[in-house]
């Protein structure tokens, strides 16, 4: 485990479980959603070297072969990654390393938590090494939907494109406006600063430069808002993403 205890922040990283921040405390209160049996489904992790799902978890290599990846999670795609699953090597205050297997072999994913006054900054790295495979990453956090100072939580979120999702969940490829929610959908074109409001008790805003984000907001205990360098299957898309992410989660009290 690591361990960010700070004036306002206590912060708990589960270094043998995804990096993933199992508890982020501020100003006594605590904003990520608890262990729940699944690892896809409690606290903030980061997604890579892919984000979302994989159709039928078919990747394909440079020389057109196709690879298949482990589907065990959520059947029959592959989703999030290996890092969300995986046991990563402390390399400092916050940050961590996950040298990723076959068949990224060779690669580095490298995570960076870090306290700023009343807002936490988190990184994600990917350095391909020799991997020639295509690589897109992002990060998952569950906000806990309820407070107990009280407050339910309500997304603020902005976008002139949603990706038309099939009836396996996964994109098509197609783009609309943005339905009503509740959402379980990828988007661009973000407008404005993404945030998670409990009223008259706390907000948190998301700063990212990210081109695409997926927001989930149809479960009873959190809602999710992840910024990403790609969308779900994005190669099957023929979209492309950079190899580093950055987003400052701005903590601010309502009461």
């Amino acid at each position: 485990m690591q361990y960010i205890d700070d004036a306002e922040f206590q912060i708990a990283i589960d270094l043998d479980n995804g990096a993933r921040i199992s508890s982020i405390t501020w100003r006594d209160m605590q904003f990520t959603v608890p262990y729940r049996g699944e690892p896809g489904t409690h606290g903030w992790y980061a997604m890579g070297p892919w984000a979302g799902r994989i159709r039928d978890g078919i990747l394909h290599g440079p020389d057109g072969e196709d690879i298949q990846l482990p589907t065990n999670v959520i059947p029959p795609h592959a989703i999030h990654g290996y890092g969300f699953t995986s046991s990563w090597q402390e390399i400092g205050p916050g940050r961590s390393l996950l040298h990723l297997p076959k068949p990224y072999g060779g690669a580095t994913f490298e995570q960076t938590i870090e306290v700023l006054d009343d807002a936490v900054r988190w990184s994600l790295e990917y350095d391909p090494g020799d991997c020639t495979l295509p690589a897109w990453f992002g990060m998952h956090p569950w906000f806990a939907r309820d407070l107990e100072r009280g407050g339910s939580a309500e997304i603020e979120f902005d976008a002139t494109e949603m990706l038309i999702r099939g009836s396996d969940g996964i994109p098509t490829g197609k783009r609309s406006a943005p339905t009503q929610p509740p959402w379980d959908d990828a988007f661009t074109g973000i407008k404005g600063t993404p945030a998670v409001v409990w009223e008259d008790v706390a907000r948190i805003s998301i700063e990212c430069d990210a081109p695409w984000w997926v927001v989930y907001s149809e479960d009873s205990d959190g809602v999710c808002i992840e910024p990403q360098t790609a969308p779900p299957d994005a190669q099957n898309l023929g979209i492309s993403g950079e190899n580093y992410i950055e987003a400052l989660f701005v903590f601010e009290s309502l009461e």
